[in-house]
């Protein structure tokens, strides 16, 4: 959920993939479609991959990707504001937080079409979720703790901010699974999407809980910095991960055998699927919404048995 830079994480960030400067006055007449991510990942450069698709097959439209300069409402609503500003067309977004954000979500909706990806919104005026079911994906990974610790042991989640709702959901499906289970969650560890402070939830946890058994990231970036900590601190092998996600580095992991598994979602997808029927809807076309006004996007478990095809799969999306 091609590759973004930690340089992009102290930045606004709108990629046009179409051309948006030096045009004909007919290109300024083109309805301008946004996708707003809610922190810099591979995860999002995969589904900017999807965009590039969809502009492609939208050329009456410009599309424009955006980067929160930090995860907080506070930068999604900036962007937000900005894009109304500037009159956009429709917005798919991953909101930080959705429960705080439902104002400017519905003044969004007010005057554009309005989708969410990744993670829903269901009380704004959305008119399309586009993505996982994040606790069937939280049951999966549930599954996978329980494969890799069958005669139970403790366990530490992490997470960026457990006010996003694919959080709480994933965290929920995972208890859902192992309920019945010896394993044990200790706590949850939030992050605030500062990936060092990520990396340093991890060092903690190894430090306060040296007989830990387990140990699992709920986004895209908490697997890689779960990795990078306990390979710092010659752990691997001596405990079992489980994560989100097809970051390079969790897929190294997975491969090494320092990671068990992770669950995959298609972000691809996201932003291909986001673009493509924003454009739809907003030419009258509304057959494609669900009558629950969700369209799952199914996952996958991935360990080392897949590994190396879906790796190759990826690298070759990242050199595009």
């Amino acid at each position: 959920m091609f590759k973004i830079k930690n340089v992009l994480a102290g930045m606004a960030v709108a990629v046009l993939a179409g051309a948006v400067t030096a045009q004909p006055s007919f290109a300024q007449e083109k309805k301008t479609l946004a996708f707003v991510v809610n922190v810099p990942a591979d995860f999002w450069q995969i589904a900017r991959r999807g965009t590039e698709k969809a502009q492609n097959e939208l050329p009456n439209y410009n599309i424009e990707f955006y980067i929160p300069g930090e995860m907080s409402a506070a930068a999604q609503k900036r962007i937000l504001e900005d894009l109304l500003a500037k009159g956009v067309a429709g917005v798919s977004i991953s909101p930080v937080n959705p429960d705080n954000s439902t104002e400017i979500l519905n003044q969004v909706a007010s005057k554009a079409v309005l989708f969410t990806q990744d993670a829903d919104a269901p009380q704004s005026n959305r008119a399309l979720y586009i993505g996982t079911d994040n606790v069937a994906a939280g049951r999966q990974a549930g599954e996978q703790m329980m494969k890799a610790l069958p005669d139970g042991g403790k366990a530490m989640v992490f997470v960026g901010t457990l006010d996003a709702a694919n959080a709480r959901e994933r965290l929920q499906g995972i208890k859902e699974a192992i309920a019945g289970s010896k394993i044990e969650i200790i706590d949850v560890r939030t992050d605030g999407g500062d990936q060092a402070k990520a990396k340093a939830n991890v060092e903690d946890t190894l430090t306060k809980y040296p007989d830990i058994d387990l140990l699992v990231g709920l986004w895209a970036y908490n697997t890689p910095q779960i990795y990078n900590a306990v390979k710092a601190a010659g752990k691997e092998g001596t405990l079992k991960i489980v994560g989100f996600d097809e970051d390079q580095q969790t897929l190294k992991g997975i491969s090494e055998g320092v990671i068990d598994a992770t669950v995959v979602q298609q972000p691809y997808e996201f932003g291909y699927q986001s673009m493509i029927y924003l454009a739809k809807y907003i030419e009258g076309d509304r057959s494609f919404i669900p009558e629950n006004k969700q369209r799952i996007i199914p996952t996958q478990v991935i360990d080392k048995s897949n590994v190396k095809d879906f790796a190759a799969k990826i690298r070759d999306l990242l050199k595009r």
